[in-house]
């Protein structure tokens, strides 16, 4: 091999500028998740007889997982994952049916009310399941090329796939994840070279469907109604937002001090998972939940830029809808922790306990690492993909 290969092969796979940034960011959310994890749950953990630092090695070993995952998905080349899109999406497809299905209720047990996991809590498939609707997404968006300004051909065929994975979560039920799926859907199509049109068109044609779900979903209803007028509804309803709310306001500008919070102490329930950022207005103020949305804020400015500047159409689909998934889930979970957003169970990507979360967010910064690092030019992005071309000329890709 010669010499010129082998610097063509290692300039290849070099890590930009963004991808080193996003390596750094990870690299902060995790060493400060952990120390959050530790504080929200070593009470939790004693008070079920476990010690105390049960949680945080539960989410270490999760976390030395997700590092070997990312170390390899950042080695292989973004492109190949649109070869396999479809093995992708059936497999998340299948995951989500063992939790709906009557027979498959040994793998998939009812857990404070809704079949979302496997195995007794160990594989939550709606954690999959949002990587293969972007992955998929985005493959068809680049196979279909100039057919995605047409309805019928364009869009429909969108609803039917990524729509199977919706009704399975709402199944569940996980209503917030069903909206979320067709959310993250959009978002990809959008970037695609998707009709707004058609967005307004489908909008309105999904809004009977989607109020006939809240009524039958009756905690969904409460949320909403409790959300609107915290005095109509149960005081159990809004119990975590007004025990979160408690936490956030005592923590003032910079904290009662690391270890000194008081409301996981049994008041939060939940205060290491759907609600950890508590914690961090709590023992860490204003201050701390500024840091936060600042480092979150960064992570999603360079995994745009990394999308900005990939190679081709198919990668930058992937890095726009992988960047969107983990960012806006950030945010979802801080503004429902702060009580600008409606209860739900979004967990906060590196820091929240659950290691489905914490492997697909190793996974989606390997894939983003990959892309940044792909530096090259390839003459005319768009010459691996003649097909995709028409659909990002507009858009100046």
């Amino acid at each position: 091999m010669s010499t010129s290969t082998v610097v063509a092969a290692r300039d290849r796979w070099r890590m930009g500028v963004e991808a080193r940034g996003l390596v750094i960011v990870t690299a902060a959310l995790m060493a400060f998740g952990l120390a959050i994890l530790y504080s929200a749950s070593a009470f939790v953990a004693m008070q079920a007889g476990r010690g105390s630092t049960h949680f945080l090695m539960r989410q270490l070993s999760g976390m030395a997982v997700g590092m070997v995952l990312f170390a390899i998905v950042a080695k292989v080349d973004a492109e190949r994952w649109r070869s396999v899109a479809w093995w992708i999406m059936g497999g998340a497809l299948a995951a989500m049916l063992c939790t709906v299905l009557p027979f498959t209720k040994a793998i998939a047990p009812e857990i404070h009310g809704s079949r979302r996991f496997l195995f007794g809590g160990s594989i939550q498939p709606s954690e999959f399941a949002k990587l293969a609707v972007i992955i998929w997404t985005a493959m068809l968006v680049v196979k279909k090329g100039e057919q995605m300004r047409r309805l019928t051909k364009g869009m429909l065929p969108f609803l039917v796939g990524v729509g199977s994975l919706a009704l399975c979560a709402a199944l569940e039920p996980d209503l917030s994840v069903a909206i979320y799926f067709m959310l993250l859907m959009g978002v990809v199509l959008y970037a695609g070279g998707a009709r707004v049109g058609h967005f307004v068109f489908l909008g309105f044609l999904s809004i009977p469907v989607l109020w006939s779900e809240i009524q039958r979903l009756q905690y969904v209803l409460e949320r909403l109604r409790g959300f609107t007028d915290a005095s109509a509804v149960h005081q159990k309803v809004n119990l975590q937002l007004q025990e979160s709310l408690i936490a956030v306001g005592s923590g003032g500008a910079f904290g009662v001090g690391f270890g000194q919070g008081r409301q996981q102490f049994g008041f939060l329930p939940l205060p290491y998972n759907d609600f950890v950022a508590s914690n961090v207005g709590e023992e860490w103020g204003f201050v701390g939940l500024f840091v936060l949305v600042g480092l979150f804020a960064l992570w999603g400015f360079l995994g745009f830029r990394i999308a900005q500047q990939a190679r081709t159409p198919f990668q930058r689909l992937v890095a726009i809808g992988l960047t969107f998934a983990l960012v806006s889930t950030a945010f979802l979970h801080i503004g429902v922790v702060i009580g600008l957003l409606p209860t739900t169970g979004l967990t906060l990507p590196f820091i929240s306990y659950g290691r489905s979360n914490l492997l697909l967010s190793f996974l989606m910064t390997g894939m983003l690492v990959n892309i940044g690092s792909q530096r090259e030019r390839v003459h005319g992005a768009f010459a691996t993909d003649p097909l995709a071309a028409p659909a990002f000329a507009a858009q100046g890709a």
